[in-house]
């Protein structure tokens, strides 16, 4: 059934302005009644009797029957999606954050109210991975599931190796086009992509866990010397979150700098642009490419979970509910490539085994494999000026 949707919507800064574009374009069964702003001295070609500063006359408006979440405020946006549930209204949001780390109570509030929260515009931008490994993926066993799905650090990295320009001024470039914040650590610092990992592995293998297990590593101290180590080996650097199966039952999830062949879908992943990486047992390798950030991209996955709520659409969390959840791992070996300073800290590592050591006056780095239980023990030091750490 093609359900009337009457919408109030928090947030109207980039992604909920092109949500609004989209929407005017379309003739679709469903009308914006009010919009929640925080800033009302902000000039808007919006109706003044369309926005309101009070989450109230939203939450409390029996007519409207969807939420629609587009703030950055991650607790704000929870008290919001958590109350509109509650009280029997569906919801669409994009806030990656507020997603991961409450997963478990977003799940029993739709279990309890009968409600069906969606978040296709939380991942990758306008690239539909929950939906499919929701739904196409639904019986199919995977191995892994990595990619590219952060814009900003994704666009340093390009300028750096399709420029010839150092990080500082590739961050300032992000940052003057709008793909970066002021304080970029969310992006460069992988916290951003772990976010998104957290949703992705509950869609892939029915497992919540939460942030601090997992291992993000970014990319905030690549120095010159680590990108003329990747041209000579023909390599790029790219920021990849993973979440692959490991041994009976277990799988390991990780964000982390990662080498890239050229035979590698995700080498020819540049900008803004996100791409994720689906193996398979029975599908194979499938590859999926689109912008992973901004209004009219995000916009339309945002759109695609409200139209998808006409018919009555809401995750059947299968392979969560299913029994058969696996468990988070720290024990796969790693092949990894670290420059550092101070020698100590390969003592620290414990590396399982060294294959590769090179020392010269500007750096020095080694090559060598290394369990994730490690490198989590160890995160401190790694994060420390002076070292970078990547996966070979």
């Amino acid at each position: 059934m093609n359900k009337k949707l009457t919408i109030g919507l928090f947030g109207f800064g980039v992604v909920g302005q092109g949500l609004n574009d989209i929407i005017r374009t379309k003739d679709l069964n469903l009308e914006i009644k009010r919009i929640a702003i925080k800033h009302p001295e902000k000039q808007r070609t919006l109706p003044k009797e369309l926005c309101t500063t009070n989450a109230d006359d939203i939450l409390n408006d029996p007519e409207i029957n969807t939420i629609v979440e587009l703030i950055n405020d991650t607790e704000a946006a929870f008290v919001i999606v958590s109350r509109a549930l509650s009280s029997g209204k569906n919801v669409v949001s994009a806030s990656k954050k507020m997603i991961a780390i409450h997963l478990q109570e977003l799940i029993e509030l739709q279990d309890k109210y009968g409600t069906s929260l969606l978040y296709e515009g939380s991942v990758c931008g306008s690239i539909p991975i929950v939906r499919n490994l929701e739904e196409y993926y639904d019986n199919e066993l995977l191995y892994s599931v990595k990619g590219i799905f952060n814009g900003s650090s994704n666009f340093i990295l390009s300028r750096i190796f399709n420029e010839n320009i150092s990080y500082d001024k590739a961050l300032k470039q992000a940052q003057e086009l709008g793909f970066a914040e002021t304080d970029p650590l969310s992006d460069v610092g992988g916290f951003d992509s772990k976010y998104k990992l957290l949703i992705v592995a509950l869609h892939a293998y029915g497992i919540v866990t939460k942030e601090e297990k997992i291992l993000n590593i970014g990319i905030q101290h690549i120095s010159n010397s680590d990108i003329q180590y990747a041209r000579e080996k023909n390599y790029k650097i790219k920021l990849v979150p993973n979440v692959m199966e490991f041994g009976e039952k277990e799988i390991v999830l990780y964000v982390m700098p990662r080498f890239i062949k050229p035979d590698d879908f995700l080498y020819s992943v540049e900008n803004e642009y996100n791409g994720v990486v689906v193996q398979a047992a029975f599908a194979d390798q499938q590859f999926f490419f689109g912008k992973g950030a901004g209004g009219h991209p995000t916009g339309s996955a945002v759109l695609s979970d409200i139209a998808a709520l006409r018919y009555e659409y809401k995750y059947e969390y299968k392979k969560y509910r299913s029994g058969t959840s696996f468990v988070q791992s720290y024990n796969i070996v790693l092949t990894v490539y670290l420059r550092y300073e101070d020698d100590l800290l390969i003592e620290k590592l414990n590396f399982e085994s060294i294959s590769q050591r090179f020392y010269a006056e500007e750096f020095k780095y080694i090559i060598g494999e290394i369990k994730l239980s490690e490198l989590i023990k160890n995160k401190k030091d790694i994060d420390k000026k002076g070292v970078f750490l990547a996966e070979l």
